[in-house]
């Protein structure tokens, strides 16, 4: 059974250019259907998986994932003939009259949301493609089924939390074996995944794209100055879930259509809206602070009631907010459950994922393990790193290894003595994170390497804080939690422990927190082993990992943007595969 699935809406920001012409571009992301993506399950069986920003190169890309299909096609070796399904994360089919009221909505639904709309873009693409083997699956279900089937449990409180499905912004499934029972629903009116998006916008960010950001300049303020603001705008019910009364202030087609009165809400009862190129003021730190500290309650109460409803004291998730490292940190230190699992891929681009995965579970094809690290991406051979190297040969000195121990020895050497590096090898991972295929390291024991990598190659705000990557053996060693803990996706905030912050100030955010990866030698044996030689020289087996991108540039792919990439950037060296890239 050879089941595709993909995500995202390809007509969905043109088609809201054309209607609201005239916003500026951060207001277009108000819209579905970004971060398009394919998976293959083969047999129950995740064989690959890619965003397809990674292959046409345009961040959040909501374009057909076409790119993303033909790698997910090549590296299992089938043509699209041998595909039995195709599976979109959305399914607006039983939502048509919702948008019938006005000639826009209707026009929306025929050439973004409804099946035609899928269709064509199946036939544009793989016209030979049958279209009665095309199928979708509800957002929040193939959510849902991202995190059950991937966890490795046969039963667990399942909890989709995001900006918005079709209508709602959150789901709350029972699964058992092969079934994900709904439990409860939160409409879209109710959205604390949209709530957190509109402040990020109004703190002078970009809707649905930097909300992380918000949460990288929470610990710079205080969360109790606008904590009454907050509880009155979030209302947490008895009964599990919440009511946002701002969010339901947009009665015209475009106050609903862009936020127009929830937005002056917050410019006349919270703080003025900073504009992009503003400075960043305690005010908004206090503002980023308070609505974090929001989300952290909002996600543990939703959570904690259905958990003691059910009596489960497993919880798997996923969904956009899902990915706030933060409230998913507050959520594990609280002890409403025993184990934790967020899906890695948790954004958008893992409903692909989980739709291709429900429907293997459908027609009997399920292998419910716990994901591995999501390296399900292309890797390079020896002569594609040789060919990309050609059109830089008068740039570049090239250094060839005889093994991978020696580049290994080479790469801790030089993280050893101060330098920062790229880190190009084995298959690209899928989902937001870099965690060691694709990513810049360096030590985090120098004070100035943050300031330094954001200078020099990530051009981003100096407030955000950059993450470690440290051994499974050690992680107890530096952050405060137990031996052996698992953190493998750098998906939750741990403290560093307190004796540890002084030494490891590139890691340590201003509240003593960092967002650990911990790397053991059955997730990554080669990083791994890189970390260990780290280890030998420094003492510890652990270094700062960021992607390997520089601002608005998807995580690198092919050894030509590696190349490219690392010349474009003050990095010192690149080690892309068995060979090491300096400048000459």
């Amino acid at each position: 059974m050879n089941i595709i699935g993909i995500s995202g809406l390809e007509t969905s920001m043109d088609f809201k250019r054309r209607h609201w012409p005239g916003l500026e571009e951060r207001e277009y992301r108000m819209s579905q259907g970004h971060d398009a993506a394919a998976a293959l399950i083969v047999d129950g069986r995740i064989v690959a998986a890619g965003a397809e920003e990674r292959f046409n190169l345009k961040k959040h890309s909501p374009k057909f994932p076409i790119g993303a299909i033909r790698f997910c096609l090549a590296e299992a070796g089938l043509t699209i003939d041998d595909i039995d399904e195709i599976a979109h994360g959305f399914d607006y089919s039983r939502f048509g009259g919702l948008f019938a009221a006005d000639e826009v909505g209707k026009q929306r639904y025929r050439e973004v949301f409804s099946p035609q709309a899928l269709h064509d873009r199946v036939k544009a693409n793989l016209p030979t493609f049958p279209i009665e083997k095309v199928v979708q699956v509800s957002h929040h279900l193939a959510h849902a089924a991202s995190a059950f089937f991937t966890s490795g449990w046969d039963d667990c409180l399942v909890l989709v939390i995001d900006g918005m499905g079709e209508a709602h912004s959150a789901t709350i499934y029972r699964g058992q074996g092969t079934t994900l029972t709904p439990l409860q629903q939160i409409s879209a009116h109710d959205s604390v995944g949209i709530l957190y998006s509109l402040v990020t916008l109004h703190l002078g960010f970009d809707f649905n794209s930097d909300e992380y950001k918000i949460m990288g300049l929470a610990p710079y303020g205080d969360p109790e100055r606008y904590r009454q603001f907050f509880d009155e705008a979030v209302q947490l019910q008895a009964d599990g879930t919440v009511r946002i009364p701002i969010l339901r202030l947009n009665q015209t087609p475009d106050a609903r259509e862009n936020y127009l009165a929830t937005r002056q809400y917050l410019a006349d009862h919270l703080i003025p809206e900073r504009r992009p190129d503003a400075e960043t003021t305690q005010d908004h730190c206090d503002v980023a602070a308070s609505l974090q500290a929001c989300l952290d309650r909002t996600l543990l109460h939703i959570a904690a009631t259905f958990g003691k409803q059910t009596g489960l004291r497993r919880l798997a998730m996923a969904g956009g907010v899902a990915l706030n490292c933060t409230a998913n940190g507050k959520l594990m230190q609280a002890g409403v459950f025993d184990d934790l699992y967020v899906q890695a891929a948790s954004g958008d681009d893992g409903s692909a994922l989980g739709a291709a995965l429900y429907r293997s579970a459908q027609r009997g094809a399920l292998n419910n393990v716990r994901m591995p690290v999501p390296f399900f991406g292309p890797t390079s051979t020896r002569e594609e790193v040789e060919a990309a190297i050609v059109p830089f040969a008068d740039r570049v000195q090239v250094t060839r290894f005889e093994s991978f121990a020696d580049a290994c020895e080479s790469a801790a050497a030089a993280i050893a003595d101060g330098k920062v590096l790229a880190w190009h090898r084995g298959r690209m991972e899928f989902g937001p994170r870099a965690l060691g295929n694709r990513s810049i390291l360096a030590d985090p024991g120098h004070p100035e390497m943050r300031d330094r990598i954001n200078a020099m190659v990530k051009k981003r705000e100096a407030f955000r804080p950059f993450a470690p990557a440290v051994s499974l053996e050690q992680v107890h060693r530096w952050f405060d939690v137990k031996e052996q803990t698992e953190l493998p996706y750098m998906i939750m905030i741990v403290d560093v422990r307190e004796e540890h912050r002084a030494s490891l100030p590139a890691i340590t955010h201003v509240n003593g927190s960092a967002r650990a990866q911990s790397v053991s030698c059955g997730d990554n044996p080669e990083f791994h082993t890189l970390l260990k030689a780290v280890g030998k020289r420094t003492g510890r087996e652990m270094v700062l990992n960021t992607s390997f991108n520089v601002k608005g540039q998807p995580m690198v792919n092919t050894p030509r943007e590696a190349i490219e990439t690392f010349l474009g950037t003050g990095i010192d060296a690149l080690y892309l595969e068995h060979t090491l890239i300096t400048r000459r």
